[in-house]
């Protein structure tokens, strides 16, 4: 029969899995500080912080749990993280550091984040009262080990992301300036609000007469690999635009050199032609969803575009459509994630974008504003680009014909 003292041993070991199991539930150092300012706390009562290191740099007390009045004075938490992880030559000292000037009654402790040769700050543990044994500060030294784990990992993501996007800067380049009788206005949504690049695009290229190509793409996939994929596409766009040819035999021929290339993704594409000297705009879409026209009096409909496959497959049969595209109008082109929705059908998806009405007079910034307003595209589990075109009359234009 289990003794009493076996019991209890067992229910602590239960509680230290548990408060172990409470580190490091994200990638966010910051909610891991948290959670270790708790976890000590909860094992040790008192009061915790933690003061991050990053270089040469340490912050304040931070994550603060318990009675902020109770921890010692901040310059003597600060040496210790500046010298954590750093010990005499050939000195083992306990990974801990007991504050001698907390006066009677108190107990102090700094307990070092570190993770093999690398500091991340001290957890400060303070308490009124109860002396500090030695099997507490073991406890919270242990803890502050497994923090500073999970803090190392969570750098290193938030690293990996910071590249990422300098790569998504980088890819993402703004386009080509248009005509000047075309303002245009794009946005660019990661999934979930992150910085990792996918692969949907935006492009707009200078053509002859005043007419610009507009060019929305989304390679499938997602992450760097459909990023570098999408950077492909939008260079082979770029080049085979330069020729002036019609916007189906773009895409057919951007088809045929991505069919040939064995590891390039498949992806979707919309091109508009637009010419505002005729006002009109011609389509021609590789599997892509149709745009939305605005009228100025705010009315929204979808553009009927004939489908041709994705591009990558080999398949070709790609046609363009000419239609009327009056000054002030505004053209929409938009990857899916703006609208599609898990379990709802793409017809429904594309009938509440043209269901949204758009104030008169607005300006193109204000229009896709109130798209991923009333889309909730910020909360989108697709990445999501948007670009938005509207025709104007050069400056100077009725002069010159009242001229003439």
């Amino acid at each position: 029969m289990p003794t009493a003292d076996g019991a209890a041993a067992g229910a602590s070991r239960s509680v230290l899995r548990e408060v172990l199991a409470g580190i490091g539930t994200t990638l966010d150092e910051a909610t891991t500080c948290a959670e270790l300012t708790r976890a000590a706390v909860r094992l040790a009562g008192g009061t915790a912080a933690v003061m991050r290191r990053t270089g040469r740099t340490i912050s304040g007390y931070e994550a603060i749990t318990g009675d902020a009045d109770a921890l010692p004075e901040a310059r003597w938490a600060v040496a210790v993280a500046r010298d954590a992880g750093v010990p005499e030559l050939g000195s083992q000292p306990e990974p801990w550091v007991v504050h001698q000037g907390a006066g009677s009654g108190r107990a102090a402790l700094c307990a070092p984040l570190t993770s093999g040769d690398d500091g991340y700050g001290v957890l400060v543990w303070a308490r009124h009262g109860q002396p500090l044994s030695e099997a507490e500060a073991e406890l919270l030294s242990m803890l502050a080990e497994r923090a500073a784990s999970h803090i190392r990992h969570a750098r290193a993501y938030a690293s990996v992301n910071q590249t990422a996007g300098d790569l998504q800067r980088a890819l993402l380049a703004e386009p080509g300036r248009p005509h000047p009788n075309l303002d245009i206005a794009i946005r660019y949504l990661p999934a979930g609000g992150g910085v990792l690049v996918g692969g949907d695009w935006c492009e707009t290229v200078r053509l002859h007469f005043g007419r610009t190509l507009l060019v929305v793409g989304d390679v499938m996939g997602h992450g760097l690999e459909a990023a570098v994929d999408m950077s492909a596409y939008r260079s082979s766009l770029r080049y085979i635009a330069s020729a002036d040819l019609p916007p189906h035999r773009v895409l057919r021929q951007m088809d045929e050199i991505a069919s040939r290339e064995a590891d390039l993704r498949p992806a979707t594409c919309l091109l508009a032609r637009v010419d505002p000297g005729r006002g009109q705009v011609t389509l021609a879409s590789a599997g892509h969803l149709p745009p939305v026209l605005i009228t100025r009096d705010g009315e929204a409909s979808i553009v009927p575009v004939p489908v041709g496959p994705p591009l990558g497959t080999g398949l070709g049969g790609y046609e363009s459509a000419t239609l009327p595209l009056a000054e002030a109008q505004t053209l929409v082109l938009f990857t899916d994630g703006l609208v599609e929705r898990r379990g709802e059908d793409i017809d429904s998806s594309l009938a509440r974008l043209s269901a949204v009405r758009f104030p008169v007079g607005k300006g193109l910034e204000d229009v896709l504003d109130t798209i991923l307003g009333r889309l909730d595209a910020r909360h989108a589990e697709d990445d999501v680009a948007a670009l938005a075109a509207r025709p104007h009359a050069r400056a100077g234009a009725s002069a010159d014909a009242a001229s003439s």
